[in-house]
């Protein structure tokens, strides 16, 4: 069955549309992703940061550092 001329621009625009809705997605995704991993890298810093006063704390009070341990452990 052949498309009419109207059937035919129709599913042409369709497609035009849809390709620039896909575009519009990647784009977004793309930000979105970029959002994230710079959280993540702020969420690290902190977690870094945090871990070397917890290990401040534990070389003054003369006690292991169990978080290293457990690092260790994880690490293996």
């Amino acid at each position: 069955m052949a498309l009419s001329k109207e059937q035919t621009q129709f599913y042409q625009t369709t497609m035009e549309m849809t390709r620039k809705q896909i575009a519009d997605l990647n784009q977004q995704i793309e930000e979105e992703l970029a959002k994230v991993k710079e959280r993540l890298a702020e969420l690290q810093n902190a977690k870094e940061a945090a871990k070397q006063i917890y290990g401040g704390a534990c070389k003054i009070l003369g006690v292991e550092n169990d978080l290293e341990k457990e690092e260790d452990a994880a690490a293996e």
